[in-house]
């Protein structure tokens, strides 16, 4: 009666340890199999046997982590406080650099990822952090990358989603830009007042050597003066008009 259940007891154990050392490894997913403690090897995809007891396996995913950075306060160089987050793009290149490497890769890139931020964004001014996101973008993820690289971890993308200013600073950049309009306005004037001054300069010179255009545009104003309903007109009569004529008597 007791041979039974011993059996019974036997065959159970033996399949609890046989379903034990299979896995499953899906196709982003790799196993860093550990040897009686000792780093033994990367398996998987697909079906992995494990020997019960004397081995262990952790499950690495290797796909593409979107990381949302926490806002982090960070001053420009010219001393303006602003409040930046920022979406980081990483994934897991070497399975056993992650696991072995680092206690948790995923905690230790998020930590470097807010002092990077702070550090890069902290050399540079306020302008340049508004106008220059692109080359921002790159140089953090470049200094991410480099960091990161002994964890076995690449640093794909980082993305500045937004740059929170105080009400004071964008009461001030507004003022800043209305300034900005009315220089770039005045100049414009100015630069049109120069080109009709030259154009004006040119046409007296042109008058000035040919009587004949002179007399010429005298008449031309009159006729425009001419169909005006005022009742009255009084005109000066230069004696410039006449200089032709008494040359010639």
């Amino acid at each position: 009666m007791f041979l039974p259940l011993g059996f019974a007891a036997l065959f159970g154990l033996i399949m609890l340890l046989l379903f034990s050392a299979f896995r499953i490894l899906r196709e982003y997913e790799r196993g860093v199999v550990f040897q009686l403690g000792r780093f033994w090897q990367v398996k998987g995809p697909g079906l992995i046997l494990l020997i019960p007891g004397v081995q262990q396996m952790v499950r690495v995913d290797l796909r593409t982590v979107v990381h949302d950075v926490p806002p982090q306060d960070v001053i420009t160089r010219d001393n303006v406080s602003v409040k930046v987050n920022a979406v980081l793009y990483f994934r897991v290149l070497d399975a056993q650099k992650a696991i072995i490497q680092v206690e948790d890769y995923f905690a230790a890139t998020s930590q470097l990822a807010q002092t990077t931020l702070r550090a890069v964004l902290g050399k540079h001014e306020l302008d340049e952090l508004l106008a220059e996101r692109e080359r921002l973008n790159l140089d953090i993820r470049q200094v991410l990358d480099a960091q990161t690289d002994a964890w076995g971890i690449k640093v794909a993308n980082v993305e500045i989603k937004h740059v929170d200013l105080n009400e004071s600073m964008i009461r001030a950049i507004a003022r800043q830009a209305e300034a900005e309009r009315e220089r770039r306005a005045k100049v414009i004037h100015a630069e049109g007042e120069l080109q009709a001054s030259e154009k004006l300069m040119q046409a007296a010179e042109m008058l000035g050597r040919q009587s004949g255009a002179m007399q010429l545009r005298y008449m031309q104003t009159l006729g425009s003066i001419a169909g005006d309903k005022s009742s009255t007109i009084v005109f000066p009569l230069p004696l410039e008009l006449f200089k032709g004529m008494m040359d010639k008597t």
